[in-house]
């Protein structure tokens, strides 16, 4: 199976005044099309993860490959554009503008590809249809309910057909219902590589595999050696 994501002997130590090691010699290569879930208490390193196979944060230590691309020696336009091609982002928080139409705020997530305005409109129009969105183009976010703005929020994640798609509690704003129906949704985008942070065993169950942190150490990881 082909690699999306790879860790090697990562560790992360935020510096003083508050010293803090958040990740300690994590290996873990997640192949092409996994749904991955990981779990942990507070302060277990989840974000810190998230952030760093986002390349949104840089190890302290280790080897961070994406797609096999070892991203070590990337300068901060070249992780940018890694970012814009290959990667989408889900928060908790749905950061949608709420002067924007729906369209509006799924075709803004395409700028940084440099794509003229029409075929980013044209690959937002794809991406609500993909969410179950097709009807709600139109509206802005302040009419929407909290499960369908977040339906909205993975479409501008998943508008260019990132290889990954990376998720920070994508469901910790939303009630049982809408929870479930975004968990399903995410579950179900295809060839895409997903891997989400969540403290919702149900959640995290209706994921392919499940890791388990502790203490910025992987402790248990259903999808064998990592």
């Amino acid at each position: 199976m082909t690699a999306a994501l790879e860790l090697r002997g990562v560790a992360k130590t935020y510096p003083p005044p508050t010293t803090v090691t958040a990740l300690s010699d994590v290996d873990l290569t997640v192949t092409a099309g996994e749904t991955v879930a990981v779990t942990g208490a507070s302060g277990a390193g989840k974000s810190t993860l998230l952030s760093i196979l986002g390349t949104l944060e840089r190890p302290t230590a280790g080897t961070v490959r994406i797609a096999g691309t070892d991203t070590s020696t990337m300068s901060d336009p070249q992780l940018s554009a890694v970012r814009a091609w290959h990667i989408g982002f889900v928060f908790q928080q749905f950061f949608l503008l709420d002067h924007l139409t729906v369209l509006d705020n799924v075709a803004t997530g395409l700028v940084y590809r440099g794509m003229p305005a029409a075929a980013r409109r044209e690959h937002a129009t794809r991406a609500l249809e993909r969410v179950g969105l097709a009807g709600r183009m139109r509206h802005r976010p302040a009419q929407l309910s909290g499960g369908e703005r977040q339906r909205v929020a993975i479409a501008r994640a998943v508008a260019g057909r990132p290889a990954v798609l990376l998720a920070d509690e994508p469901t910790g704003n939303l009630d049982t219902a809408n929870g479930r129906e975004i968990v399903r949704l995410l579950a179900s985008l295809g060839d895409t590589t997903v891997v989400l942070i969540t403290h919702n065993a149900a959640v995290a169950g209706a994921m392919g595999r499940q890791i388990r942190l502790e203490d910025g150490r992987i402790v248990d990881d259903s999808g064998g050696a990592a």
